[in-house]
């Protein structure tokens, strides 16, 4: 049974994975010319389910090994005493079981355990799907069984067979923007510098080198097209626009930066996300959205459940997908309530909640364990919205053909 998966980043790999191991034929396309690497991208949290599906893919060493290693955060007040905390006070009450990575490494880590497993066709975009043949950007047409479309919020593979994206996706009112440059302050700790509706960051990178800039706007929806990255520059300056701190010297390596990434924060709501021989995994079905926290656990896991009810089943997906929604379901139900309100929290919305922010992180060191989980967890968050999710063994063979 031939699999075509698009996108190579998270879920479209740990899917390619577990349907080789089963005996599937699995070819992986993917848009951007190369895969994104080394300190691209932002830090990601691995949770609950989503560590151990490393662990069953016998990545658990290696990503544990890359993990990001800042310890410090540092709460930066111009004018007033900054305020310094531990990682391990701050993220207390995330998860027991917890792996923060650069997206990046996570992604490079990925493909590393599959790309002598799977085809990967990289410069490769999906243009069209029908009951026969899949057409791609190349001019060429193939037969595969089964078509699964992890390529991210601004699915192309989603667009094809469900829609324009505008039909599904939920705006959850800001934005958010990444980028490396020259670690010019030399410092191993997380800064952070917040205002009212916009929270700004740099944090180290595993290259002493190197540094990421990022920012979290809070916005009305703004008209821009997601591929243009000048305008996406443009807007990025208008929306910081005032702001102190280290900000202006930031934008100053704006232009020059290889891997700038700017997006809104939204969600995809789907009440289905299976039509035919087609369905989605990740951002392009479902998830909290960027920067919020889970999602990229939530595609991990995904990529899991997709795979193992399709062993299951044989490749059957009139059986595999019906069995994946439902095991699913839960689970990104909870999703959808996680972005609004973690965004609350991340993005300061008066001068009030910026003097409660600040109080409560000087009082954090010294409260009791329980306390500090508690007022760390989101309300549960990230975290909660995959205690849901159960991961059954993989069957070591199918019937799949």
């Amino acid at each position: 049974m031939r699999v075509l998966i698009s996108g190579a980043s998270i879920a479209g790999p740990v899917l390619a994975y577990w349907l080789h191991r089963a005996g599937f034929q699995v070819t992986v396309v993917e848009r951007t010319a190369s895969l994104r690497t080394g300190t691209g991208g932002h830090p990601v949290d691995l949770l609950g389910p989503a560590v151990e599906v490393i662990d069953r893919m016998g990545l658990g060493e290696v990503v544990r090994d890359r993990r990001t290693k800042t310890d410090l955060m540092t709460l930066v007040r111009p004018g007033r005493a900054d305020i310094t905390i531990h990682g391990a006070e701050l993220l207390a009450g995330i998860s027991d079981r917890h792996i923060e990575i650069m997206r990046g490494d996570l992604a490079e880590i990925l493909h590393a355990a599959t790309r002598e497993l799977v085809e990967y066709r990289f410069g490769t975009t999906i243009t069209a799907i029908d009951d026969t043949a899949v057409t791609f950007s190349d001019g060429s047409r193939e037969h595969f069984d089964l078509v699964v479309g992890a390529d991210g919020l601004h699915s192309g593979v989603r667009r094809l067979v469900f829609g324009e994206e505008r039909a599904y996706r939920h705006f959850l009112g800001a934005y958010l923007a990444v980028y490396t440059l020259p670690a010019y302050l030399g410092t191993d700790a997380m800064l952070s510098y917040n205002t009212v509706d916009r929270a700004v960051a740099i944090y180290p990178t595993n290259d002493p080198a190197r540094c990421r800039a990022g920012f979290l706007i809070r916005s009305p929806e703004l008209d821009y097209d997601f591929r243009d990255l000048a305008a996406q520059r443009r807007l990025l300056r208008a929306l910081t626009d005032g702001l102190g701190w280290e900000v202006p010297t930031l934008l100053s390596h704006l232009d020059g930066a290889p891997d700038f990434y700017f997006d809104e924060i939204s969600q995809i709501r789907l009440d289905s996300w299976s039509r035919g021989r087609v369905t989605l995994v990740g951002d392009a079905g479902y998830g909290p959205g960027p920067a919020v926290g889970g999602g990229s656990s939530l595609a991990l896991v995904g990529g899991y459940v997709l795979a193992t009810e399709l062993i299951a089943a044989g490749g059957d997906h009139t059986v595999a997908f019906p069995a994946y929604e439902a095991a699913m379901a839960g689970t990104v139900a909870a999703s959808r309530r996680i972005g609004p309100s973690v965004l609350k929290t991340l993005i300061p919305g008066s001068g009030l909640q910026l003097w409660t922010m600040a109080q409560a992180l000087r009082a954090l060191p010294h409260l009791p364990r329980p306390l500090q989980r508690a007022l760390t967890s989101f309300g549960g968050g990230p975290a909660a919205m995959l205690s849901g999710v159960q991961l059954r063994p993989v069957p070591e063979y199918s019937q799949a053909q």
